[in-house]
């Protein structure tokens, strides 16, 4: 009972010292501890079982409990002498307390005394400043109201000089005068409600009413719609009735601008009928020199009498320039079928250059038309579509020779007058697209010729694979073509000269690269062995092997497949960097419809068949060796010697080859690496495969393939740089692929060197070396060595028991779970040492 009532009040002063987490963490930084007692979160019977880790350790419980005890009777005497010593504490809060406030109520009366005479001081300075406060605003009505009638006589005064002047049409001198009544105007907007002033501002209306009118009249009296023009020329009142115009009603002005306009160019219309033989294509100049010349004489007689910021010889050309696209659009229409390509690009040739004559000369600021768009500035490219002008001679020389990085010309300012007359061909230039059908056409069937004519390239050892020339000569004439319609339109022939691009692109493609590749021959070489005893047998063989039988392509067809690699590789690059020229040139809406991806897989997989050819060519060349080593008597050599013919033969055409494509592939090394990697992926299992068909070997001819496997390794292991004066390190892609391979050859031969007895010793050996779990496989090994097929099966089947079994599973646990305690006895534990602390205590 005495217990249980102890363990109560322990539950019940616990809650009581429960502290928030705040509190204890404010606890912690003020008394910073490292005591475990001292924690919030102590936990009693880990703390004994730290102090008694063992029951060995209970013999110092005295001890323990002695310094417990200590521990606690000095904690009593801090906890006492830090209560007595907040005794009087409270009693010195309270009577500091007391005398604040005290200092509080002081200080407020303070306050208020303060206020008090302050308000006293407002109201003296009001009573003192109510007089001069009255004066003040007697002072500013005076002074407005007599503003106000000196305004109003101004007004008046100025309403009838106004109404005086135009009647006697001096334009001058209204113009300053309307401007001034209009501004004095303005001051009475709040005083229309009394009548005077209100007549007085309608009284106004009607003078900018008739004065309006009367400008209309004077400008139709000098210029009159039908009849010449006045043979006095333009005078000073109608100068200053255009200053008048400027500040009366904005339609006034663009009536004037309209009439003049139309009267100026009603001669263009009656010249350049759609019936008169002067309004064709073929006499488009005519037309331009007309306007040049009305522009010209616009300056000369007319030039001050409109006001500067009217801009009407722009105004004048911009209204040509309209009036043309409408004519020409209609007479192209009606005479279609007589558009020729040459003849629609000579006009839209003048066409261009008179745009490009107008933005020299004229801002464009007076442009309403929203047909005419704002070119955007390409970004920095390599590519050779970097010029937005037909490049000059020496520009496209560079680019034959593949220069690609040919510095940009400084981008000419923006044309707004791009597209003002020429948007009319837009519709007509499926003609130019045709044309460039046919002149594509006719490209492709004279590169065709050429290369029939001239062959292929000739070898190049030093500069690496030339690319063909008709390669720079075909993307050359598609940046023309793409320049010359970007200048035409953005919209959809742009389109439709995309499509034609695919085209020709995918004709260059199988026509000019694929087409030319050289095809494998389907001669197949007759291996010939002889059985004498005694060493390898095969060195005759070889010898009648070598040279043009045994390589498939001579050194001319090595280099025309290079060369074809390389131009492919090239027509790749330029054919990506062809699309994104083109979607900067079209709009931004049609940028979707440009996607070259199909004619970029094409050439990619012209280069795949050119790798391939090389490959094929290099293995093929290596059959005949490979073919003579699996028909060798390999049970009846005798000694190891050197490495076998057939391995000096491999490593020759290796040596022939090799070299060549890499001489020809230089400016394309990843490609090469890429031939590199397929070579040894086909070899290296084809030479395995042979291996296996050497049976039966004795141990001195596994020693003599196995010093033949380890000198092609290394021979494969050098092969990126072999023949080469300046050795570089293999890729590291490369050489796994061959370290791989060929140490799994090496393996297979050390397995059949092992003597198969004892059986467990033999096939745990071939499972540690080739770590290979297939039957077949050990089958061919079994092969290899010659064994009867009574011994073979046991061996196979010893082979498929010694086979390692997968995890089944945590078989360890058991064995772990025995050592660690359970909870049951861990908590029994616990309770034991509860009861003997609490005897002792």
């Amino acid at each position: 009972m005495m217990e249980e009532e102890e363990l109560e009040f322990v539950e019940e002063l616990e809650a009581v010292l429960q502290l928030t987490p705040d509190v204890q963490l404010a606890i912690e930084q003020v008394f910073p501890s490292q005591d475990p007692l001292d924690r919030a979160d102590f936990n009693a019977v880990e703390y004994i079982n730290t102090l008694f880790p063992t029951e060995q350790s209970l013999a110092n419980i005295d001890e323990v409990v002695n310094k417990i005890r200590l521990k606690i009777r000095r904690l009593d005497d801090n906890i006492r002498t830090v209560v007595r010593g907040q005794t009087n504490v409270g009693q010195d809060g309270r009577q500091a307390l007391e005398e604040a406030q005290k200092a509080i109520q002081q200080l407020f009366g303070k306050i208020k005394d303060i206020k008090d005479k302050a308000e006293k001081s407002e109201q003296m300075v009001k009573e003192i400043t109510r007089d001069i406060k009255q004066l003040d605003h007697a002072k500013r009505h005076l002074t407005t109201s007599i503003t106000t009638l000196n305004h109003l006589h101004m007004l008046a005064g100025g309403v009838d000089s106004l109404e005086a002047m135009t009647r006697r049409r001096q334009y001058g001198e209204v113009a300053n005068l309307l401007q001034g009544v209009m501004n004095v105007l303005e001051h009475f907007h709040k005083y229309m409600g009394i009548p005077q002033i209100r007549q007085l501002s309608e009284r106004v209306k009607a003078a900018q009413t008739e004065l309006g009118q009367q400008i209309l009249a004077d400008f139709e009296e000098a210029f009159p719609s039908q009849g010449t023009k006045r043979p006095g020329g333009p005078s000073n009142v109608l100068r200053d009735a255009c200053q008048v115009a400027n500040i009366l009603d904005p339609r006034i002005k663009q009536e004037i601008i309209k009439k003049f306009i139309k009267q100026h160019l009603s001669e263009y219309l009656v010249l350049f009928q759609e019936n008169q033989d002067v309004a064709w294509l073929d006499k488009i100049d005519r037309r331009y020199a007309w306007i040049k010349r009305q522009l010209v004489d616009y300056e000369e007689k007319y030039g001050r009498m409109f006001p500067r910021e009217w801009y009407m010889a722009e105004r004048i050309a911009v209204e040509f320039c309209h009036i043309t696209r409408t004519e020409l659009a209609k007479i192209m229409r009606t005479r279609a079928k007589e558009i020729e390509v040459k003849l629609l690009l000579f006009a839209i040739q003048r066409t261009t250059n008179f745009e490009g004559f107008l933005a020299k000369r004229f801002s464009g600021c007076t442009l309403t038309d929203g047909t005419l768009k704002k070119l955007e500035s390409p970004p920095a490219s390599t590519n050779p579509f970097l010029e937005d002008e037909p490049a000059a001679e020496m520009e496209e020389l560079a680019m034959e020779k593949g220069d690609l990085e040919q510095p940009k010309k400084p981008k000419a300012p923006d044309n707004p007058f791009h597209g003002i007359v020429s948007k009319c061909f837009e519709p007509h230039l499926y003609v130019y697209i045709e044309s460039q059908d046919k002149n594509l056409g006719e490209l492709i069937d004279r590169f065709v010729a050429d290369f029939k004519a001239q062959g292929p390239p000739k070898p190049n050892t030093d500069e690496g694979g030339a690319v063909l020339p008709s390669c720079a000569d075909l993307f050359v004439y598609y940046k023309k073509c793409m320049v010359q319609c970007s200048q035409l339109s953005t919209g959809e022939p742009m389109i439709a000269l995309t499509t034609i691009f695919q085209k020709y692109l995918r004709e260059y493609a199988w026509k000019i690269l694929s087409g030319n590749l050289p095809k494998i021959g389907t001669a197949v070489l007759i291996v010939r062995t002889t059985s004498s005893s005694g060493g390898l047998t095969i060195s005759s063989l070889l010898k009648e092997k070598e040279g043009s039988e045994a390589a498939k392509f001579t050194l001319e067809e090595l280099c025309l497949i290079c060369s074809i690699l390389s131009t492919a590789e090239y027509c790749l690059a330029t054919t990506q960097q062809l699309e994104e020229k083109l979607k900067e040139k079209v709009d931004v809406s049609l940028t979707e419809r440009i996607n070259l991806t199909g004619e970029m897989d094409t050439f990619s997989t012209v280069i795949s068949s050119s790798i391939q050819l090389l490959v094929q060519d290099l293995d093929a060349a290596c059959d005949p060796a490979l073919t003579a080593m699996s028909k060798m008597q390999w049970q009846n050599v005798e000694h190891v010697g050197d490495q076998s013919p057939y391995v000096t033969s491999v490593i020759l055409h290796i040596k022939q080859n090799v070299p060549i494509i890499r001489d020809n592939l230089a400016s394309t090394r990843k490609y090469f690496t890429q031939f590199c990697i397929k070579f040894a992926n086909s070899f290296i299992p084809k030479f395995i495969t042979h291996l296996f068909k050497c049976k039966p070997i004795s141990m001195v001819g596994a020693e003599q393939l196995l010093l033949d496997t380890h000198s092609l390794k290394m021979v494969l292991l050098d092969l990126p740089s072999i023949g080469s004066q300046v050795v570089r390190k293999a890729p590291a892609s490369y050489t796994k692929i061959v370290v791989k391979g060929m140490t799994r050859a090496e393996m297979i031969l050390k397995v059949v060197m092992a003597p198969h007895e004892p059986l467990v010793v033999f096939v745990d050996n071939y499972i540690k070396l080739l770590t290979d779990c297939n039957t077949e496989t050990f089958q061919k090994i079994l092969d290899m060595k010659g064994l009867k097929r009574s011994e073979q099966s046991s061996m196979l089947e010893l082979f498929r028991q010694r086979l390692p079994a997968p995890p089944s599973g945590p078989e360890g646990s058991s064995s772990l779970s025995l050592l660690a305690p359970t909870p049951e006895q861990e908590s029994s534990r616990i309770r034991k040492l509860e009861k003997l602390i609490k005897k002792r205590l």
